[in-house]
């Protein structure tokens, strides 16, 4: 597996705080991400690395192993179990081979051919497998892309990776693509791909669940008298009764209007509409004459 240097990868230097890091990563996340960017290429995979570094960076547990085993840190559990055990064998005069004490990733020797030595060909000893590391991705969409069921393609490490997006997916939401991490060792199981779904806010519309809230504006005349107003949804246009006497801040619900329920076909979230009231303006000086004699009365 290449090395990746996290710390260069965020732009930050070893001795960073856990608020450095989160810092690094949220402004480059925003100027990295692929849909900001395409005409590059390597768009896709530097974002990638991105979330890999802030990944292992912002867990204190994951940063240690890290710094001290390099590209193979995710193996550190293991070869500590093996070093003990070896040394143990070793204590009852049963072992033969290197002395390994003191041949960590910070005393010299490079670890992945320690951890060859160890877990690889020598002896003829079989390869110990390990599984492969875990991705994180995210994945942006709008508030009308995850009103249906659709399938979008994902490039990760240059192989394109077609999902199916459920309809009610929502913002924060993660779903995992087993076996899409990274390959596993010595023929090891492959890791895993967590997908975080970032959904942007709608201009008109807040999402709260499964329902959905928005405003609409009716005149004076209408919410005095009466009458009728058309309301827009997320996927069509409804006309509603406005009642005579109808004040600012009225709500009324649209059943089933709302946003579909993940994964429960057929369900659906409610709209909630409020009411503003719009007052009329540039009034001629009839117009006021008769507001003045309707406040008379």
């Amino acid at each position: 597996m290449e090395f990746i240097d996290y710390y260069k990868v965020l732009g930050i230097d070893k001795n960073a705080t856990a608020d450095d890091v989160k810092k690094a990563y949220r402004k480059l996340a925003r100027k990295s991400h692929p849909d900001l960017n395409p005409n590059d290429k390597d768009a896709q995979k530097k974002f990638q690395q991105i979330n890999e570094a802030n990944e292992v960076l912002s867990d204190p547990e994951k940063r240690k192993k890290y710094d001290q085993y390099g590209k193979d840190w995710q193996h550190a559990e293991q070869f500590e179990q093996q070093r003990q055990q070896r040394r143990g064998n070793a204590g009852r005069g049963n072992f033969s081979g290197q002395d390994f004490s003191g041949q960590g990733f910070d005393g010299g020797q490079d670890f992945s051919s320690f951890f060859e030595s160890m877990f690889g060909q020598s002896g003829g000893r079989s390869q110990a497998k390990f599984r492969g590391q875990d991705y994180n991705a995210e994945l942006h969409l709008e508030l009308t892309d995850a009103l249906k069921t659709h399938q979008q393609t994902l490039t990760v490490n240059g192989k394109n990776i077609r999902i199916t997006i459920p309809a009610g997916i929502e913002d924060g939401q993660v779903i995992k693509l087993k076996g899409h991490g990274a390959p596993g060792v010595n023929g090891g199981p492959a890791g895993d791909l967590y997908i975080t779904f970032q959904i942007a806010d709608h201009p008109r519309f807040k999402r709260v669940g499964n329902d959905l809230y928005t405003t609409a504006t009716v005149d004076l005349y209408t919410a005095l008298l009466g009458g009728e107003t058309t309301i827009d949804t997320l996927t069509s246009k409804v006309k509603m009764k406005v009642s005579a006497g109808t004040q600012p801040g009225t709500k009324v619900r649209l059943k089933g209007k709302g946003f579909p329920v993940y994964k429960q076909e057929g369900q659906t979230g409610d709209l909630y509409v409020t009411y503003e009231v719009k007052l009329p303006t540039n009034l001629s000086e009839k117009q006021k004459a008769l507001f003045t004699e309707l406040s008379k009365l």
